[in-house]
């Protein structure tokens, strides 16, 4: 799974889900590309399934690149734990995909493959996403 290698503090807070992609927009290397239309957390985990979702259908026919990181730490309490004494132990690491971010690009193959890939990878995601190509 992705994550971190190093950060400067542990913890982080759970911060606000609004407004749109600031940059990561555009498509930069690929031919096509999967891009999100809402706000919402990937975890590493997801990530890695859209990922390998992407190559399995491409059958290593194409490249494929990951244009969102997980780098916010998500933590969570045991279960049955009583309320207090501080804040719980990193979880999970996410990634703040806002809407109009590219996740992945793809290129390589035909056209029909590829948006097949793509869709199949999109079923792995938690928030709605839609297929888009270089003009």
């Amino acid at each position: 799974m992705l994550e971190p290698k190093r950060r400067k503090y542990r913890k982080e807070f759970r911060g606000r889900r609004r407004g749109k992609a600031q940059r990561g927009f555009d498509l930069s290397f690929g031919e096509f590309g999967l891009k999100a239309l809402e706000v919402g957390w990937v975890t590493s985990k997801q990530i890695e399934a859209g990922r390998r979702t992407i190559t399995h259908a491409l059958k290593r026919g194409g490249r494929v690149w990951i244009r969102i990181f997980p780098d916010k730490p998500v933590t969570a309490r045991a279960a049955g734990q009583r309320m207090g004494s501080g804040k719980g132990e990193i979880d999970r690491y996410v990634c703040v995909v806002k809407p109009g971010r590219v996740m992945y690009e793809v290129s390589g193959p035909s056209k029909e493959i590829i948006v097949e890939a793509l869709k199949k990878a999109a079923d792995k995601m938690p928030i709605k996403t839609t297929t888009v190509a270089r003009d």
